[in-house]
């Protein structure tokens, strides 16, 4: 009998353990939707010859679909948006950027974590980390942590995976308590593009997550950022 007892204790002990380094593990993933993707634009990126002190605009795909150069007029802006980037691969990317020693860096970055069910603090943390990063690298950076945008689940060819709405309203309260010690501005262009049902308006996206370049939606966005004496 004693020895009966040892033996359920032991393989008690061992499943405890083993469901011990279960719980540990990562139980998400970290890379971004499109990796093919990333890689080419990072290759891109190092053919770039690049202005003194820029204006960065940094983040994934809506980013990297805004002209930000025409929107601006200014020739000294750079796009570093990569479709399908998550907060690991900004942070992966974070040395090009603060090599720059950019006047500013506006961060959007989140809805792909979001796509991923990579949970809200954890956004919040990454993100966090990365303008940590940048003042620490580019102390002279004015930074601008801007909130993840609605989205709008009834628009044709909208992505399901991301029709998570609650998700990203909490995933923005997240972010700016995190950011808040690091005293540096959360921008909220998520309520500038809501409809009456706080979704995304449909006028200005033809899949209901990203900015068309023809809605007027990027335009609105600059007229954002300048009222608001960010640009």
């Amino acid at each position: 009998m004693k020895k009966l007892v040892t033996l359920l204790l032991l393989t008690f002990a061992t499943v405890v353990a083993g469901t011990a380094q279960v719980t540990n593990q990562r139980l998400f993933d970290t890379t971004g939707f499109i990796p093919e993707h990333y890689a080419e634009r990072i290759a891109l990126f190092a053919t770039q010859k690049l202005p003194k002190h820029p204006i960065v605009f940094l983040g994934n795909s809506i980013t990297e679909m805004g002209n930000w150069q025409k929107l601006l007029n200014d020739s000294n802006v750079v796009n570093r948006g990569i479709g399908g980037d998550i907060t690991y691969g900004v942070l992966h990317r974070l040395p090009e950027i603060i090599a720059m020693q950019p006047a500013k860096v506006f961060l959007l970055i989140g809805i792909n974590d979001i796509g991923k069910d990579i949970p809200g603090t954890v956004i919040a943390h990454n993100i966090a980390t990365i303008v940590q990063r940048l003042k620490e690298g580019s102390p002279h950076t004015q930074i601008y942590v801007e909130s993840i945008m609605p989205v709008n689940p009834d628009v044709l060819n909208f992505p399901q995976h991301y029709d998570k709405q609650a998700y990203i309203l909490k995933a923005n309260q997240l972010i700016k308590a995190a950011i808040q010690p690091l005293q540096v501005p959360f921008i909220n262009i998520h309520d500038l593009f809501t409809d009456a049902k706080g979704r995304l308006n449909a006028k200005y996206t033809a899949d209901g997550l990203h900015l068309t370049q023809t809605g007027g939606g990027y335009e609105k966005w600059i007229a954002f950022l300048k009222k608001g004496g960010f640009l």
